[in-house]
């Protein structure tokens, strides 16, 4: 928010959707008027105490946000995605489907072409009168960093890919192999990735089809990552000798997780589209004394 921010007296309306089962608390809030501290953000994203999701979507107008005023003329509204534990975080695409499913819900969009400004850029979106939302998630990096993810004594190097937000690839025998993935994965060099890193474990399901388990930073082991998914797309794609730059012809892999699945194409000029689902479940309100409640830890 701009200036200072005054406390919350009336009732704040909120949603909650998932894609793929990657939920999220929606907070449509156009003005940037509603002060979200981290603090706020993980009381309400928490599973028992509050509403409960993987992350919350805030709902603005670019033009009413410093970090998006200079994407306003591409993209009228800004995605200011909040991880589960409040942190802040560049991009997630399960919650750009799921920010496009609210906006069509609320009569900001329709079925067709719809723009969406994040931290990692605008994303294109396309929802089809299906249900099916498509967004274009960019190009893909690959820092020559390398790194090994470490879990239970077991290690494997992991392939570092850059989605606009960071991830550790590694393609395992089996997704158990993982850990139960309450902690965060050991990596290491620990400065490849000095603000944390999303961690996906892979297995390989048939031709062009993977399934896979991911530690999101911030928000622990979820049911659904997007970035994720496009991020082991394209490492199992150049593992697999299918680069499309080399190619020439557009890849499609299968990524199932456990929230669903995910289409996953990889075109020549580098741009990743998924495609997949997402709904809109419930809405209501939330109480402003919520918000400002001070945890107390009892001994």
């Amino acid at each position: 928010m701009d200036g200072v921010s005054t406390p919350q007296t009336s009732p704040i309306a909120f949603l909650k959707g998932h894609g793929t089962e990657n939920d999220f608390v929606i907070v449509p809030d156009p003005d940037n008027a509603i002060d979200l501290p981290a603090s706020a953000v993980a009381r309400l994203c928490d599973r028992r105490a509050g509403i409960g999701g993987d992350g919350l979507l805030h709902v603005v107008r670019s033009a009413a946000h410093p970090e998006a005023r200079d994407m306003a003329d591409e993209a009228e509204w800004f995605m200011d995605y909040r991880n589960a534990d409040g942190s802040i975080a560049e991009m997630c695409g399960n919650g750009v489907r799921v920010f496009a499913r609210y906006l069509e819900r609320a009569g900001h969009a329709e079925a067709g072409d719809l723009a969406v400004a994040t931290r990692g850029g605008v994303k294109k979106v396309h929802l089809t009168k299906e249900g099916d939302i498509t967004v274009s998630m960019g190009r893909a990096l690959f820092p020559e960093d390398g790194v090994t993810v470490t879990v239970d004594g077991r290690s494997w190097p992991a392939r570092n890919v850059n989605m606009g937000n960071p991830h550790a690839v590694a393609f395992v025998d089996d997704l158990d192999h993982a850990g139960d993935l309450l902690s965060v994965p050991a990596f290491s060099p620990a400065s490849v990735y000095p603000d944390g890193v999303n961690v996906e474990f892979v297995v390989d399901r048939g031709e062009r089809h993977v399934a896979m388990r991911v530690h999101e930073r911030g928000s622990g082991e979820t049911r659904s990552c997007g970035t994720g998914a496009c991020a082991v797309a394209v490492a199992a794609a150049r593992r697999d000798g299918a680069d499309p730059s080399v190619t020439g012809a557009p890849v499609t892999y299968t990524v199932d997780l456990p929230g669903g699945r995910l289409m996953i194409t990889e075109r020549p000029d580098g741009e990743i589209e998924m495609t997949a689902p997402a709904v809109i479940v419930a809405e209501g309100h939330i109480e402003p004394a919520f918000l400002a409640v001070t945890e107390t830890v009892i001994a």
